[in-house]
């Protein structure tokens, strides 16, 4: 009796293991499935935006917020704005951190940090330039800037002097409040430039004598942005400079030197654009 019980029970349970063998070979597992997604995400660039002077990474939120949206990691790391020796070797580190390739986004001043950051570093596959400086190396910003009339910025900012740790004294340049959203932003409510005029983070004026030691855009492509109503770098610095780098170009009508905060959509596909021909 106990014999006969025995077969039907070892059936049954070879019937269970195959019917659990199956499933296993038709449904993937978590693991698996992570291990996708994952391979999806790596397979995109790191987008790494740098803001210039007069501002901070929150300048670059609208487009964060797209970029994020899109499945991209995105960086904005705080320029220090202490003049190009200082900050381009501080965004190079900030670069030599990430594994993958990157698409590196400078704008105005930020342009000229990127211009110099991005040299040597093989994982830079593209450069974007939004309403930016794109220098070739022994060029001065301060030189540049004058290159076209049409700038608003020299006489809108106010110089204040600070004491350096050596004891010599450096001079920041901010803009002045009755002048910040004529020169910068004025294509953005008033009551959105008082805030940026209120918070900005000034930057030294050895930025504008500093002399650029190295171009990346000689050999790493270029993706750039004029904005054709920018009273900060006049359109045709910005044209020339496009033109110069060999640059996928797109205009914006209308747009002041924050473009990316006030067509944050155009921007953004700039960048992806660049992204996806890096990748």
């Amino acid at each position: 009796m106990h014999a006969r019980s025995a077969l039907p029970r070892r059936m049954v349970l070879a019937i269970a293991a195959g019917g659990l063998a199956a499933a296993l070979l038709t449904v993937p597992s978590a693991s698996a499935a992570a291990a996708h997604d994952g391979a999806s995400t790596a397979a995109k660039p790191t987008i790494v935006l740098v803001h210039g002077g007069f501002a901070d990474a929150s300048n670059w939120n609208g487009v964060i917020s797209r970029l994020q949206h899109d499945g991209y990691k995105t960086i904005a790391p705080a320029n220090p704005l202490r003049g190009l020796p200082t900050d381009a070797p501080y965004i190079a580190s900030v670069l030599k951190s990430i594994d993958g390739p990157i698409v590196l986004v400078g704008h105005s001043y930020g342009g000229a940090v990127i211009t110099n950051a991005a040299a040597d570093n093989p994982n830079v596959k593209a450069l974007v330039y939004i309403a930016a400086f794109v220098p070739d190396e022994g060029e001065q910003l301060g030189v540049l800037i004058n290159k076209y009339p049409g700038t608003q910025i020299p006489a809108a900012v106010q110089e204040v002097p600070y004491a350096n740790p050596d004891g010599t004294t450096g001079t920041d340049l901010y803009l002045r409040p009755d002048k910040f959203r004529a020169a910068f932003a004025a294509d953005l409510p008033a009551s959105t430039t008082r805030l940026m005029q209120a918070t900005q983070r000034p930057f030294s004026a050895s930025s504008f004598t500093d002399v650029t030691k190295a171009a990346a855009w000689h050999s790493i492509p270029s993706w750039g942005l004029v904005a054709t109503q920018d009273k900060a770098i006049p359109p045709a610095l910005e044209r020339f400079f496009y033109k110069r780098a060999k640059a996928h170009v797109v205009e914006v009508p209308g747009a002041s030197h924050v473009a990316m905060i006030s067509h944050p959509e155009t921007t953004t596909r700039l960048i992806e654009d660049a992204a996806r021909a890096a990748g």
